[in-house]
């Protein structure tokens, strides 16, 4: 698959990836048809989702089923008078129907908005009034649902809510009963261009108000070095990453890069984070590459390894804050892998990564993705020497690069993601 997008797909060295790396951009690209519908073509039986509860329930989604269950809820948005250019909120947890609905929603040309469900009413409504939401498609349980419902009183542009049981307050749409009613889906003439916006994700709002963080359709594409090199993937891996979708790192670790080299994507949807039931499932389900933040490692190496059979694991990642030597040496200890750090933001893919062919300096983010420009800078923008802290920029003088943000946008306006030479 990669093959079709990246001029040379294996490196060697540092030097090589940062020679050498090379897209190959088609002139419209949508990841729903030009990536998952070949491999739904290619390989129909592969599995692609492997989906396991905290209940002990399980589903196995091959690249076919993925194919025809998101044809069939592009349907159903499409009878929800949803289209290219409409805003749509997802607030779905782990439930496996967000992997359709990101699907689906990209096969309309749909712009999807991933949200956590911790999100209150206050939240929801700035949501729906920033981004113009036309739609919201949520988890059927009682906090969510009941949060959605006081947001809309108080908002009658949303056009459309749909819950996904088990309780389907009145007013809103029942998936679990609509969706599998939809006609045969024909797909548009024209769906998007390369620039279109494709997802928005809202900051956390650590300075003023969240930021819409819009990205077009090549992000999808950028997350090749997410998933082929950081992760090292392949077509026999099957990956877990520690991530709720509400957030960026779920399609890093979940959907894009993953499923562009050809991984089994592993999801465990649970209520409450457990190392002990982390390392069960890494077990049961035979994970073979697992990335998590450090937090995630520092409870885990606190249990009995001895008590699990973890042969199957062969890579390890971590991104999302420092990680301690100590968690690092630990780990190695107990597992014989190294972890692998990356570093990145919301606005971007991978910035910065441990690669396969590179030894992990504990502590140290890696070494810079070739696909943006980056510098370490002084204040005054002066370069950094060896071992000084600066700011990490990523320059546009020569285009904006695949993967970083279009601008931090809402409703008539867009802010240029760049200052002069600087994008941060």
């Amino acid at each position: 698959m990669v093959e079709r997008f990246l001029k040379q797909t294996h490196f060697t060295s540092t030097e090589d990836f940062r020679e050498h790396l090379q897209f190959i951009i088609p002139e419209q690209f949508n990841f729903a048809y030009d990536v998952m519908d070949v491999w739904a073509e290619e390989q129909p039986d592969k599995t692609a989702l492997l989906w396991a509860n905290d209940s002990g329930e399980s589903h196995f989604f091959t690249f076919a089923d993925l194919k025809r269950l998101s044809d069939q809820a592009a349907s159903y948005f499409q009878q929800l008078g949803i289209g290219r250019g409409d805003t749509v909120m997802l607030i779905l947890k782990r439930r496996y129907e967000f992997w359709i609905s990101m699907l689906a929603l990209e096969k309309i040309g749909a712009i999807v908005v991933p949200a956590t469900h911790m999100l209150t009413t206050k939240d929801i409504l700035y949501r729906i009034e920033r981004a113009s939401l036309k739609a919201i498609v949520c988890v059927g349980e009682k906090y969510v649902l009941s949060q959605v419902a006081e947001a809309r009183k108080h908002n009658t542009t949303l056009e459309t809510v749909i819950s996904i049981g088990p309780d389907v307050p009145e007013g809103f749409h029942d998936w679990q009963k609509e969706c599998p009613l939809a006609p045969t889906f024909k797909r548009p003439s024209h769906v998007n261009e390369n620039d279109d916006t494709m997802i928005i994700y809202f900051t956390s709002g650590t300075s003023g108000e969240p930021k819409m963080v819009a990205h077009d359709f090549l992000y999808a594409l950028g997350h090749i070095t997410t998933g082929l090199f950081w992760h090292n993937l392949s077509t026999d891996s099957i990956h877990l990453t520690v991530a709720d979708t509400g957030w960026g790192k779920a399609v890093w670790g979940k959907f894009y890069g993953q499923w562009l080299a050809g991984a089994v994507v592993f999801v465990y949807d649970h209520a409450k984070f457990s190392a002990a039931d982390m390392l069960s499932m890494i077990e049961r389900y035979h994970i073979t590459s697992f990335c998590a933040p450090p937090t995630v490692y520092r409870f885990m190496i606190l249990e009995d390894f001895s008590k699990y059979d973890l042969s199957s694991l062969r890579y390890c990642c971590t991104a999302g804050e420092a990680l301690n030597p100590s968690v690092y040496d630990q780990f190695y200890q107990l597992t014989g892998i190294k972890l692998m750090e990356g570093f990145g933001q919301t606005e971007t893919t991978m910035t910065l990564g441990t690669m396969p062919w590179m030894e992990p300096k504990p502590g140290s983010m890696g070494k810079p993705n070739p696909q943006y420009d980056i510098s370490l800078v002084r204040p005054d923008g002066s370069p950094c020497e060896d071992g000084e802290k600066g700011e990490i920029v990523i320059s546009t003088l020569k285009g904006r690069p695949i993967g970083l943000f279009k601008g931090y946008s809402w409703p008539g306006a867009t802010k240029t993601a760049t200052t002069g030479s600087r994008a941060v």
